[in-house]
């Protein structure tokens, strides 16, 4: 079977900038991405994306004669499992309170997708309980329920190593460790939730870890950290300093003291020393962010939410960030005192104003970033970068002569 994983659109737009970069299903929250998490789950099979157009040579479709098409913003269960391995006809589909989760298409029909459920045989899924990304923050807001979750289907049946000793732990029964992890005179509180430490991961000296907490392979804390769940640390992120309910994907680093908190950090970010981030308003008031499908700053329900920071954003050393601050892709942020609540993609500056990093310049620090890490920035993700550089240049107000 084929199993394509496609954008819905409105929460695409809503969980922007971080679908920038990458379909929704790519997103991590909890320990895995959500492809991962339907993978594991569902097992054999092919696996692919229905996503825009600029995004399908790198996240390519692998269409079948027959597929079965996944909302890439739901996590599965077990009952929805069940539900869509039950999907056998052309046309066959489950729904949720008026959302099309699953549908099954022979391939002729693919080009006539709609997320519309009246187009199809849709039966309502008995499955009461459904995780979905909508909005950016929710990737940190429900990160502790997707860390339990993924904690149970990863480590189900399995045997973790053995916690060095010399460290302090509670809760050891909720603590798993993966081979080749290193974890020296620290402290492992999973009373408060499960802690999952990954493949080759390293945990410094006087780190102090209340979960839930996941830690992707090579993975790293420094010394003395100070981590309050539910947080993850994607693979080869480094992590330092006071950090709490943060979500952080790939190769991104945080070295350095300076807190971070109920913020989304995404891939081949790097925050400079003393870097921190309001997560809440003196006046306690309900927290507003920038939403790109409405272009305007919306109410997220929240009292406490920080700093969404997209993909190869960096900011320089002492940067603040106010209470709900939302930074685009590839931008470059350093100086005193609080830049803009929104900070466009390819942004070059800071509370002083911004100009534009050109792409020439913005390749150069990229192809030096991912070098250090023996990756390669290659053609097709420059093209990606163009074109979201293109997308963003509607927001870079000073190139439209608007202060």
């Amino acid at each position: 079977m084929h199993y394509l994983f496609f954008d819905p659109e409105i929460n695409r737009a809503n969980l922007l900038p971080f679908t920038f970069t990458r379909p929704v299903a790519n997103l991590r929250v909890g320990i895995l991405t959500i492809n991962e998490k339907w993978e594991k789950h569902l097992g054999e099979g092919q696996y692919g994306y229905l996503t825009e157009d600029y995004l399908s040579e790198k996240f390519t479709s692998n269409i079948g004669s027959h597929n079965i098409l996944i909302n890439g913003s739901i996590c599965p269960t077990p009952t929805l499992i069940k539900e869509i391995q039950g999907l056998h006809k052309n046309k066959d589909a489950i729904s949720y309170q008026g959302m099309l989760l699953a549908v099954y298409l022979d391939e002729a029909f693919l080009d006539s997708f709609t997320e519309e459920i009246s187009e199809y045989h849709a039966k309502e899924t008995e499955e009461t309980q459904i995780l979905q990304l909508n909005y950016c923050y929710d990737i940190f807001s429900k990160n502790g329920e997707a860390i339990e979750l993924d904690y149970d289907l990863i480590t189900k049946g399995r045997i973790s190593q053995p916690i060095p000793e010399g460290n302090q732990f509670l809760n050891p029964e909720r603590i798993f460790i993966e081979e080749g992890a290193k974890i020296n005179f620290s402290i492992l509180n999973a009373s408060t939730g499960s802690i999952y430490i990954g493949k080759d991961t390293e945990i410094m000296e006087g780190c102090k870890i209340r979960g839930p907490f996941a830690m992707c392979e090579h993975a790293g804390l420094k010394m003395d950290a100070k981590i309050y769940g539910p947080t993850t640390l994607g693979p080869h992120c480094k992590v330092g300093g006071e950090v709490n309910n943060v979500v952080f994907y790939a190769y991104s680093n945080k070295g350095h003291d300076g807190f971070v908190g109920n913020a989304v950090i995404g891939e081949w970010v790097n925050m400079g020393a003393d870097t921190n981030n309001s997560n809440l308003k003196n006046t306690y008031d309900e927290v507003k962010l920038w939403n790109y499908r409405s272009e305007r700053f919306e109410k997220t329900g929240l009292t406490f939410c920080g700093l969404m920071m997209a993909d190869h954003a960096k900011c320089g050393i002492n940067t603040m960030f106010n209470t709900g601050t939302v930074v685009g892709v590839g931008a470059n942020i350093f100086g005193a005192g609080f830049p803009r609540n929104f900070v466009p993609s390819f942004s070059w500056g800071g509370a002083t104003g911004f100009e534009t990093f050109v792409l020439s310049k913005f390749y150069k620090t990229a192809e030096a970033v991912c070098k250090r890490r023996n990756i390669t920035l290659d053609d097709v993700d420059k093209e990606i970068l163009k074109n979201i550089f293109e997308q963003s240049k509607k927001h870079r107000f000073w190139e439209n002569g608007n202060s």
